[in-house]
């Protein structure tokens, strides 16, 4: 092929050696809950606020109101993931917990986890999705409880985590 081979090049299909492009994963965030109860009663969608950034790329993820927004000039393809611990506060027998992405505050995605709990027991919630996203858009988690009863978030570092990031293309 063409082009000088070395460790920093590669041999694309049409015989040329190529230096590949730097690509980055921006912007991106993370951030957590690592202080103040979260409850929520039943069937009740409520906003869950991650209150302390691990990080932020662009400043895009806003701890007072748990709002990631695209900045400008950064539209495409985003991955997001979320999870969480939660219990049932009081013994009432909650039957099903769902976890929500919103997207410009409207429902864009959520999962549901059917299964009785009774006083304090703990449950994994998981959420991840590729989003096409434009300029201004913006996405938060909720979290919702079914049947009766009420629910917390374990706060704590190692607890919960609301997490995203631009996709290379």
């Amino acid at each position: 092929g063409s082009g000088t081979a070395d460790a920093t090049t590669f041999l694309r299909g049409d015989q040329t050696y190529a230096t590949p492009a730097s690509a980055t994963n921006t912007p991106n965030f993370s951030a957590n809950r690592i202080s103040g109860a979260v409850t929520f009663p039943v069937n009740t969608v409520t906003k869950l606020v991650f209150n302390n950034e691990l990080y932020d790329s662009a400043s895009a993820y806003d701890i007072s109101n748990g709002r990631f927004t695209v900045p400008s000039g950064q539209g495409g393809k985003y991955h997001f993931s979320a999870t969480f611990l939660s219990y049932e506060i009081v013994n009432n027998n909650i039957t099903s917990w769902y976890t929500y992405f919103y997207k410009n505050g409207s429902n864009e995605l959520f999962a549901a986890q059917s299964e009785t709990a009774s006083f304090g027991s703990y449950r994994r919630n998981v959420l991840g999705a590729d989003l096409e996203l434009s300029a201004g858009d913006y996405i938060e988690l909720y979290a919702r409880v079914g049947t009766t009863g009420t629910a917390g978030i374990e706060v704590g570092h190692s607890y919960n985590r609301f997490s995203g990031f631009k996709l290379v293309e």
